[in-house]
């Protein structure tokens, strides 16, 4: 077949298990072409020589449709909890988010996952190096409930230390940023964090202070995984503790994508009734 860049394509030697979109055509080191890959679902850049290759327009197209269902299948938390409010002519306040994401066409699909489900949200695309430096500031400025920080990240290959942050591509920059978030807010329901990306160090995201993280089995996590959790906590009241096996249902990576501990959720309600049935930060 013929490859150009925004194709769909899937790789033979992997049994077609993911469907990227071609990024770039390059020549490898062996002048052999090659195709820079991006995840559809799953948060994974990777290369593949051309003749590995095979058209997945159809499964790609699926694969829309799937995570179009996977946010139409939640109930907007506005819907599930804000007829309660009106009826005692009151209002909602649920949990606002601060997303900063190193690649920005994942970001825009977060944040159609936040507009759709009633989330009160800041997206931003911040490199994954810069985000430990750039934390601090956007927390002070927007006050956010809930902070989400992602990108891309990966496991060296052949790597016996899984705990070495030397070897994953970006783990250490998501371990720092959650440390500098941290010392903004120690408190972890008065700020929860979800951080890591694709095979990212849980344990040491969790260490570090985060409330959740990937990747437990470190395997790749869906785009929409961060969102679907998220959905769980902003919409769950501040009088009860989420379960981690209950926010982690939501997902679709599950517990081998997704960890993490107790934490209070953050939907308040208010009264006497305002103008806006949200409040919106």
């Amino acid at each position: 077949m013929t490859v150009k860049c925004g194709d769909f394509v899937a790789r033979r030697s992997y049994q077609e298990d993911v469907v990227f979109r071609v990024k770039q055509i390059f020549r490898d080191e062996n002048d052999v072409p090659a195709a820079v890959l991006k995840g559809v679902e799953v948060r994974l850049i990777a290369d593949s020589p051309l003749t590995d290759l095979r058209a997945a327009e159809k499964k790609a197209a699926d694969r829309f449709m799937s995570m179009e269902h996977l946010f139409s299948s939640l109930k907007s938390g506005e819907d599930r909890f804000s007829a309660g409010s009106k009826e005692r002519g009151g209002f909602d306040y649920p949990g606002m988010v601060l997303h900063l994401d190193g690649d920005k066409e994942y970001l825009e699909k977060s944040v159609e996952g936040y507009e759709k489900l009633g989330i009160p949200h800041v997206g931003l695309a911040v490199p994954e190096r810069d985000q430990a430096d750039a934390v601090s500031y956007y927390l002070e400025r927007y006050r956010p409930e809930i902070l989400v920080l992602t990108g891309h990240d990966s496991l060296l290959k052949n790597t016996a230390d899984q705990r070495n942050l030397d070897h994953y591509r970006t783990s250490f920059y998501f371990v720092e940023a959650v440390r500098r978030a941290r010392q903004y807010q120690p408190d972890r329901d008065a700020l929860i964090i979800f951080a890591g990306a694709c095979q990212s160090c849980y344990e040491e995201l969790i260490r570090a202070g985060a409330n959740y993280a990937s990747s437990p089995r470190r395997v790749f996590i869906h785009v929409c995984d961060p969102v679907l959790l998220i959905e769980r906590l902003a919409f769950t009241s501040i009088k009860e503790v989420v379960s981690v096996e209950d926010a982690i249902s939501v997902t679709v990576s599950g517990e081998s994508g997704i960890g993490g501990i107790e934490t209070r959720g953050c939907f308040r309600r208010g009264y006497p009734r305002i103008d806006k049935k949200v409040i919106r930060v």
